[in-house]
């Protein structure tokens, strides 16, 4: 926060459900670790507070608030769901929603252990959820799910921004993988709604297995590619291969796109969980191991 915004706290943020939603105001209220643009806040067992921090813009709240309550009845696993919106005001000028609690424990804080079970549930999701979407769907706005060779210029700079013992592979076969994906043709199906940024602290598990997905600010009507990188930045050694067949017939092309995308979140992993390890803002020190894990994934099947 700077100077002239609030420290959001549990006193702020029950102000502002007494000012807009009183009738949930003093419901029990607790932070919930984690976070990065969004802050979280449980109320009471059923709901949470997802109270803009780091985002400036209003766009991925509005976003969630537009097309969640959409996607939601169609898709096997629970997703928060709006259910009351938050105006700014004079006590705090930025977004905020009312949503469901999605329960579980994020996967960068718990683990999967019952892999089969979660390479089924993950493509069964995904299969769900990528459907030709609406004209008037989300673009890709930020370049997330871009095609490889668009994103070269960030996949250089994530990379050289590691250090090599965090990396801990060789670089050669990084680039190598990366390049067979730029050179991959490019999706020529429909929009397809896609998550855009399944990552371990936007999933959650519970019984060993995914129990929900999270954080749907990413939104977007594009490549689904993006999203099957999730089989091997979120499964066990083993799994993708299982939760691609799973999913369904995809084309060749699509699987080079999806590995290269895979390797780019796992080198964002791996370079948040060094400037965590160094105090830097943004920095996420569990993250490290969840990325050198996934890029081990996918060079090996590469």
């Amino acid at each position: 926060m700077t100077a002239t915004e609030p420290v959001i706290t549990a006193g702020l943020v029950r102000e502002l459900l007494r000012d807009q939603h009183p009738d949930l105001a003093e419901l029990p209220l607790r932070e919930v670790e984690g976070g990065w643009g969004n802050q979280m806040w449980r109320l009471g067992e059923d709901l949470a507070v997802r109270i803009q921090r780091m985002d400036t813009h209003p766009g991925p709240q509005l976003k969630e608030r537009r097309w969640l309550p959409h996607l939601a009845p169609h898709l096997p696993l629970p997703i928060p769901v709006p259910v009351r919106t938050g105006a700014p005001g004079e006590r705090f000028a930025k977004l905020w929603t009312v949503m469901t609690w999605v329960p579980g424990r994020p996967l960068d804080r718990g683990a999967i252990t019952r892999p089969e079970h979660a390479a089924d549930t993950l493509a069964g999701f995904l299969r769900a959820l990528h459907v030709p979407a609406p004209s008037d769907a989300p673009p890709d706005e930020i370049g997330i799910g871009a095609h490889p060779h668009e994103s070269t210029g960030g996949f250089d700079r994530f990379l050289d921004s590691i250090d090599a013992p965090a990396l801990g592979t060789d670089v050669t076969r990084v680039r190598a993988v990366w390049a067979d994906a730029a050179a991959a043709p490019a999706w020529d199906g429909p929009r397809m709604w896609v998550h855009g940024d399944l990552h371990p602290a936007n999933v959650v598990v519970a019984d060993g297995t995914l129990a929900g997905v999270v954080d749907f600010g990413a939104l977007f009507a594009g490549d689904p590619a993006v999203d099957l990188a999730a089989a091997w930045t979120l499964l066990p050694a083993g799994a993708a291969e299982r939760c691609l067949t799973a999913y369904g017939e995809i084309d060749p092309a699509t699987i080079r796109r999806a590995r290269g995308l895979a390797v780019l979140k796992s080198l964002f992993l791996i370079l948040m969980g060094q400037n965590g390890d160094r105090g830097l803002p943004g920095g996420k020190p569990g993250w490290g191991p969840a990325g050198r894990a996934a890029l081990d994934r996918v060079l090996g099947q590469a």
